[in-house]
């Protein structure tokens, strides 16, 4: 038994296809998101170019999927009235005249860790072309059986779970190789008060039902074998980061079938 929550990013684009900045539309920011009126629980923040939304923590895969499916109805209705719609890519070079606004030069300053580092501080992302604009779709984990994470070190062993179960299949699910310029790398995560944030995975999984279902679905299959203990994770661990890190799919192919883990297409 677990809560999932989730905090996805996502690109505006007008008519045209143009990405446009969420700067200035939808409100909302990191120390102030703005309360949306669909429940308890939904907020929204204008997160350098994108928009970045809040769901309530969800005890059941229909509860999770049917959260983020009404924040993105929501969402998307209200940026229709600025002739904008939602963009389902996850990295793209912004245009500069949207990136002229001094807030499109500000990004998140809260560090992430490295599991496969022992929970290290990851260093400060820097892309090699300074118009790279990303976005995550991160999944925030609340305990287990009802009770917080006991420890660090249980977290950085579930984040490697997490891994294999989530990050393995993305790479063959997701066109996300321009994301890992900046973020997205394996292991990559933050501790909670309540358990967890995966950092690993974008956005695309906020556009299909299916695919929000599979999120929650592949989570409680990490969340299970991590407490089985059913098996080594370090022993693959070169394979896995080569595979999540370089998104070799060749690699998560093999790691597939040698863990029959599920690929949702």
């Amino acid at each position: 038994m677990f809560k999932l929550g989730a905090d996805p990013e996502i690109f505006l684009q007008d008519a045209s296809l143009a990405f446009i900045s969420a700067i200035d539309k939808v409100g909302g920011t990191k120390d102030a998101p703005r309360p949306l009126p669909i429940g308890d629980g939904f907020a929204v923040q204008e997160d350098n170019v994108a928009i970045e939304y809040n769901i309530p923590a969800s005890d059941s895969r229909l509860a999770f999927t049917n959260n983020i499916g009404k924040a993105m109805s929501y969402l998307s209705d209200f940026v229709s009235q600025y002739g904008l719609q939602f963009s389902q890519a996850s990295a793209t070079l912004f245009p500069q005249a949207q990136l002229a606004d001094p807030r499109a030069l500000e990004f998140g300053c809260d560090p992430d860790f490295n599991a496969w580092r022992n929970g290290k501080r990851n260093p400060r992302p820097k892309a090699g072309d300074a118009t790279l604009r990303t976005c995550g779709g991160h999944v925030h984990v609340g305990g287990v059986n009802g009770n917080p994470f006991k420890s660090e070190a249980e977290v950085i062993s579930f984040i490697k779970h997490m891994d294999l179960f989530l990050g393995i299949p993305s790479v063959l699910m997701d066109n996300g190789q321009l994301r890992k310029e900046l973020y997205g790398k394996a292991g990559a995560f933050r501790f909670k008060p309540y358990g967890c944030e995966y950092r690993s995975l974008s956005n695309f999984w906020v556009f299909d039902a299916k695919l929000t279902d599979w999120v929650w679905d592949t989570t409680a299959m990490a969340m299970d074998a991590w407490q089985r203990n059913a098996f080594d994770i370090d022993e693959d661990r070169k394979l896995i980061l080569e595979s999540i890190n370089n998104n070799n799919r060749l690699m998560a192919e093999r790691l597939v079938d040698k863990y029959s883990l599920r690929v949702c297409a």
